[in-house]
């Protein structure tokens, strides 16, 4: 009897903390936007804020843009821009940040790395 049990504990562990060690697919993408207020921008912040997958919103007056850090296992872009149209705020892709969430720390260009001397490996200031 004492198996059993143990064999169950063990089957229901396994199954309840598995999506919990499921690693985010975490993906950026920024949405072009018509956003005239902050009304508009309330409206957006409280409506696909609590879209499935949808990690982090970043809406931007000035630019009319919204950028939308979701994780792709849970969610895709046609999804969020239907979200959008549900909504009455219709929405483009302006662009894709990063598939990777490394590659968002990374430098974009090679202007912004620091040189080095390829003898010693030394960083240069110039």
């Amino acid at each position: 009897m004492k198996k059993y049990l143990l064999l169950f504990v063990c089957i229901l562990y396994s199954v309840l903390c598995t999506p919990l060690f499921a690693k985010a697919n975490k993906q950026v993408v920024v949405l072009s936007v018509d956003i005239h207020c902050q009304g508009c921008i309330d409206k957006i912040m409280k409506n696909i804020a609590f879209e499935k997958g949808v990690k982090d919103l970043v809406c931007d007056l000035d630019t009319k843009t919204v950028t939308v850090t979701y994780d792709a296992n849970k969610t895709d872009v046609p999804a969020l821009l239907e979200a959008f149209k549900k909504i009455n705020k219709p929405a483009t892709v302006k662009e894709t940040v990063s598939k990777d969430p490394k590659d968002l720390n990374a430098p974009k260009d090679s202007k912004n790395r620091p040189s080095t001397d390829a003898n010693t490996g030394a960083s240069t200031p110039y």
